[in-house]
């Protein structure tokens, strides 16, 4: 089994940058092996692992249930964590740059995590989410504070078609003056989409404008759906 700095090593970090800009999204076919899939949905229950777990239809998020989980994170998450960052924050830098905003995200994560916790943010955001038979999220945007960083990751922790049907990810992009565009992911057991937080830089007429993105997840039509979330910036709450 190849350990997760080798998964992150072989990935085609010139290429993915590419697919981010011009999309916002890129997907990173079978990144979790099986067995690491199954012992993420067989810790579900472990108390030991989450600080909080939240109930979507108590507060109109959705349908299901999702769980943050506690510090010290799990070794896979906490790997994954601050193992793909340093890649990511490149690309994030540039739409920064193109965008003329300024702000330059550091080059290690605990240099972003010591930001986080200097502004009073201190709670992993990283989680895990369950959807049953008629489960689905409604479209948001994971900030938590006013340190975020505009990448993360989702993990498919099932198999389609096998364990679930319906589920898809959704992603809606807005852009001034016009309609908002839904695309529509179907990522397979164990790939890793990584997106934007909020927006991503479009080119216009004018140079770069922001369009801002949501993300969600369908109705599941039919089975169980459990998928993993990394955010890498920490919670105010």
């Amino acid at each position: 089994m190849m350990s997760i700095i080798d998964k992150i090593d072989a990935i085609d970090w010139q290429e993915l940058a590419i697919e981010m800009h011009d999309n916002g999204y890129a997907i990173v076919p079978g990144f979790l092996c099986a067995e690491q899939c199954q012992y993420l949905i067989d810790q579900y229950n472990n108390l030991d692992w989450y600080r909080k777990t939240v109930v979507m239809e108590r507060y109109r998020f959705g349908l299901g249930e999702y769980k943050y989980f506690n510090y010290p994170l799990p070794d896979i998450i906490q790997s994954i964590r601050e193992n793909l960052y340093p890649r990511l924050a490149p690309i994030a830098n540039l739409w920064m740059k193109i965008l003329k905003i300024n702000k330059q995200f550091p080059d290690k994560f605990q240099d972003l995590q010591a930001e986080c916790h200097s502004n009073g943010q201190l709670k992993p955001t990283a989680l895990i989410l369950k959807y049953g038979r008629g489960g689905y999220n409604t479209l948001h945007q994971d900030l938590y504070g006013e340190i975020y960083f505009p990448l993360q990751t989702v993990f498919l922790l099932n198999e389609p078609g096998a364990d679930f049907d319906g589920g898809e990810f959704v992603l809606t992009q807005q852009i001034p003056r016009a309609q908002s565009r839904a695309i529509v992911l179907k990522p397979g057991k164990g790939d890793m989409i990584i997106f934007t937080t909020n927006f991503r830089p479009m080119k216009g007429t004018k140079g770069y404008y922001r369009a801002n993105i949501r993300h969600g997840v369908s109705e599941v039509r039919s089975g169980t759906r459990h998928a993993a979330g990394i955010i890498f910036h920490d919670a105010v709450s």
